[in-house]
């Protein structure tokens, strides 16, 4: 996602155009949520993707109708039978796309945009709101607000200063949703109309050390509640995109060493789940000298304890073990791997909320 706004501000300094698409409905089977945006270039090129196939295929050519009217539009499809055997990436459902004009000749939404760039570049979190209506856009208005987490406000909602204001008071739970929502909201005439709102915010980088039974239940959840999840494991056969489709990456890459080679901040979760306690040991020693916000590490109290013991030989302090979550995951009685990765997921979430 920070990419394209990385790209979008790209275009504004080349006085540039483009389409974004984005994901506002989804129903059913599907390889992209709600949310998802593919940025669509002036010269045919484009950021990102919003599935593939006929889906795909069909918004680029609705994205030339964008350009020449400055107009936004609304893509319905139902795709099943013949069409979602086209796609190769659909097994039936129902996606709903919002494309809307990008223009680097409207000083509103460039100013807009770059404050959305820039909040997520210092790893802040707003709220972008949007009036969907195509005939609210009409002479090149731009009926799109973004809130800053401490209030600040860019852009503007002509004739629905009552939606910003209703918004602005519920911003702090939405925010904590983390997902794009659509609803429809009465304006200042008492005339309802259709609103995007959608959280800003950097998704958490999550590494998953160790790609067994535990990671394959964690890593798709994990995702689904916004997590970057990076997995790690030093066995090449295990490191298979087939085994980890919701993975953002999978890296193969000896234990030893791992983490002093990643991108590890004081934003950054790390969870321990490999196949040995030597293993665990390994990448827990080297978690241990980073300022990672979440350490957790799978395993029972006893072999949680004979771990700590040997890293107390080592040097490391009791503070520094104190920092680690193990036995890993909220205690709901968790047996099979599904339950474990639940109860894990679960407490990086009580996490990430303490923010």
């Amino acid at each position: 996602m920070q990419k394209i706004y990385e790209t979008l501000d790209r275009l504004f300094d080349e006085e540039r155009s483009a389409v974004l698409a984005t994901i506002i409905r989804q129903a059913g089977p599907s390889p992209r949520g709600t949310g998802t945006k593919c940025l669509i270039m002036d010269d045919g090129s484009f950021e990102g993707t919003i599935g593939g196939g006929i889906l795909e295929a069909q918004t680029l050519d609705e994205a030339r109708k964008v350009f020449d009217t400055g107009l936004p539009v609304r893509l319905y499809f139902s795709l099943n039978g013949q069409d979602v055997a086209e796609t190769d990436m659909l097994c039936g459902g129902q996606v709903e796309v919002f494309l809307e004009p990008i223009s680097s000749r409207n000083p509103a939404i460039v100013t807009i945009l770059r404050r959305i760039r820039d909040t997520m570049r210092k790893g802040d979190r707003g709220l972008l709101i949007t009036l969907i209506d195509p005939e609210r856009w009409q002479g090149g208005d731009v009926p799109k607000l973004f809130l800053g987490k401490n209030g600040e406000i860019s852009g503007g909602l002509p004739g629905a200063q009552s939606i910003a204001e209703a918004l602005g008071k519920e911003q702090r739970k939405i925010m904590q949703s983390r997902h794009l929502s659509l609803a429809a909201m009465k304006d200042d005439e008492g005339n309802l109309t259709e609103v995007l709102v959608e959280p800003v915010a950097v998704r958490t980088l999550l590494y998953v050390f160790g790609a067994g039974h535990v990671s394959k239940q964690i890593v798709p959840l994990a995702n689904r509640v916004g997590f970057h999840v990076v997995v790690i494991d030093d066995r090449e056969a295990f490191v298979d995109a087939g085994l980890f489709p919701k993975a953002d990456e999978i890296r193969h890459m000896p234990f030893e060493g791992s983490v002093e080679g990643l991108a590890v901040d004081s934003a950054s979760f790390l969870v321990i789940v490999t196949r040995g306690h030597m293993h665990d040991k390994t990448v827990l020693a080297q978690a241990l000298k980073t300022k990672a916000k979440y350490v957790g590490m799978i395993g029972s109290r006893q072999k949680r304890d004979i771990i700590y013991q040997k890293l107390l030989e080592e040097g490391f302090t009791r503070h520094d073990l104190d920092r680690v979550h193990s036995p890993i995951g909220i205690d709901i009685g968790a047996e099979t791997p599904e339950e474990i990765a639940v109860s894990i997921v679960a407490e990086l979430i009580q996490a990430r909320a303490e923010d």
